[in-house]
């Protein structure tokens, strides 16, 4: 086997506390929990533990740098993760990367290396709430301020959220002493280990109720309905959600309330569809409008605008409106107003009207009629 202080990387003139050290940050990069399925650092692991016990005992190091592994036991079993850590690597693992803290002394001196020990918890936050909501269209174009009417936890008038009946209060926890916590030790060759727990008797509070709030059963919250004024900006779309932080559900016994999501739901519109920024829109006018070119006005979001159609205008064409879609979101600036011509055909001709498209079309040396009825008449044509 290694030299013991080659193991743990010092002199053979190392302090006590340097030796501490070593052994400190050898252990934290060694240890299993950190390697899971690393045999080899296992090993070392294993190593640096045996040599730590060797070195940082006065009388074990003089014999060992006397007469070797020979002066200590020789090259035995070495200790288990059980002789070393009481409870196994899990408490050893919870005491180098910040879990219950402790006291004590051993290798960690006073308490753990990485953070002391811990406070009550505290009353517990509240639950994160979530509602959908619809909106409008145009409220989700232009923002609006809108009412969210949910049933929630609230804090309770009668005990101002204590929990204990008016005219009492509550107690300091006779188990963990108001800390919150239970602590257990555990013996090992090391020293003590210190590994904490929230307290069961006051779920890490570190208070008691001996007389609960009549009115919320001690809980210091009770259900009840409530109304909050929500501003929607400009730009939402359907799948936006606005996060309003402490609104959600109270804690109890005091406790900070979570948060409330709102979920937004819009409505379609009878003549607009979304396009990200852009609103696009149909604009239908007749075969004349088309070739002969028109002037109209389009109703937008924004009130009624001119749009002319110049001659000879096909199916399809778009007209841009610039700056009249959609505003961006907690930005500058807006989409545009796609407007598309489609082209409407009557079905509704009177007789003069039928008679003009027909000359129109003659004139061009283009073929109209129904063909059915132009079949229909000469089968009958030829049996008179």
């Amino acid at each position: 086997m290694a030299d013991y202080y080659d193991i743990l990387g010092v002199s053979r003139t190392a302090s006590a506390d340097e030796i501490k050290r070593a052994y400190r940050q050898k252990a934290r990069e060694l240890h299993p929990d950190a390697n899971s399925g690393d045999a080899e650092a296992a090993e070392q692991f294993k190593q640096v533990a045996l040599a730590y016990q060797v070195l940082s005992d006065d009388d074990q190091r003089a014999r060992y740098d006397r007469f070797g592994e020979a002066g200590v036991g020789g090259a035995g079993r070495g200790p288990t993760a059980e002789d070393l850590f009481g409870g196994g690597l899990g408490d050893i693992f919870e005491t180098f990367f910040g879990g219950g803290g402790g006291g004590g002394a051993g290798p960690f001196g006073g308490g753990s290396p990485f953070g002391g020990q811990r406070g009550p918890s505290g009353p517990p936050r509240g639950q994160d709430l979530e509602v959908t909501v619809d909106l409008s269209f145009e409220q989700a174009v232009f923002g609006d301020q809108i009412d969210v009417d949910l049933k929630l936890p609230v804090t309770c008038d009668t005990c101002t959220g204590s929990g204990a009946e008016p005219g009492t209060s509550p107690v300091t926890c006779s188990e963990c002493g108001g800390s919150g916590q239970v602590q257990r030790v555990r013996q090992s060759l090391l020293g003590q280990m210190v590994t904490a727990s929230p307290c069961p008797r006051c779920n890490g509070l570190g208070e008691t109720i001996a007389t609960p709030c009549t009115t919320c059963r001690g809980e210091g919250r009770i259900t009840a309905d409530k109304t909050y004024q929500v501003d929607v900006p400009a730009g939402v779309d359907s799948g936006s959600t606005l996060r309003l932080g402490q609104r959600g559900a109270v804690g109890p016994r005091g406790g900070k309330p979570g948060d409330l999501y709102v979920h937004l739901r819009v409505a379609r519109h009878p003549r607009f569809v979304r396009d990200e920024l852009d609103l696009v829109c149909e604009v239908p006018i007749s075969i004349a409008q088309a070739a002969l070119g028109t002037s109209l006005e389009l109703e937008t979001l924004d009130g009624v605008e001119k749009l002319v159609v110049p001659p000879g205008t096909q199916p399809g064409r778009e007209f841009v409106l610039r700056a009249r879609g959609v505003p961006r979101l907690r930005g500058r600036g807006r989409g545009d107003l796609r407007a598309i011509v489609s082209i409407a055909v009557p079905d509704d001709l009177s007789d003069r009207e039928v008679e003009l498209l027909t000359e129109y079309a003659e004139g061009r040396g283009e073929t109209v009629g129904n063909p059915k009825e132009g079949l229909f008449s000469r089968m009958k044509s030829a049996f008179t």
